[in-house]
């Protein structure tokens, strides 16, 4: 079950597609993130949502507001995602230990090994402010992105 609405995001610290870390709490104060969760690298739907993420982010992130997907691929596998798919945001590698950020925000698919596709705004302050939770076949709408974070 995902964490719910109301709840204080849980914190984690993951590598990019560069090998960068990005920590959770590091943009607490800063800015909100919009955290998107997604199965797996290279598959068509996954391609097909975040494509519509690239091509609305001038509208999505913003200086107070983060984009950051997150699967369970390697750092390498989304390197090589985001190259191929020009994906300008941060894929975070929830690889090791497995899904661990993916089991905290209740999404992570234990007989598959890969998130559901759970998004997930976080405020300034740290809690979860929306979110939508949908099965591996069920692409999300952006426009629910947008006006999630025009809420806040």
């Amino acid at each position: 079950m995902a964490i719910e609405v109301g709840s204080q995001a849980p914190d984690f610290e993951l590598n990019d597609q560069h090998g960068a870390s990005v920590r959770l709490a590091d943009l607490r104060g800063r800015k909100a993130v919009l955290l998107v969760f997604y199965p797996f690298a290279f598959t068509g739907v996954c391609t097909g949502e975040l494509g519509e993420v690239q091509r609305e982010l001038d509208a999505l992130q913003n200086e107070d507001v983060q984009v950051l997907g997150l699967s369970c691929d390697s750092q390498f596998a989304q390197r090589v995602f985001a190259d191929r798919e020009g994906l300008g945001f941060p894929l975070l590698a929830d690889f090791w230990p497995h899904g661990a950020v993916a089991r905290a925000y209740g999404v992570l698919d234990e007989e598959r090994g890969c998130p559901l596709r759970g998004s997930f705004v976080i405020d300034r302050a740290g809690t979860v402010r929306w979110s939508v939770v949908n099965g591996l076949p069920d692409a999300r709408d952006v426009r629910d992105y947008l006006k999630a974070l025009a809420a806040l």
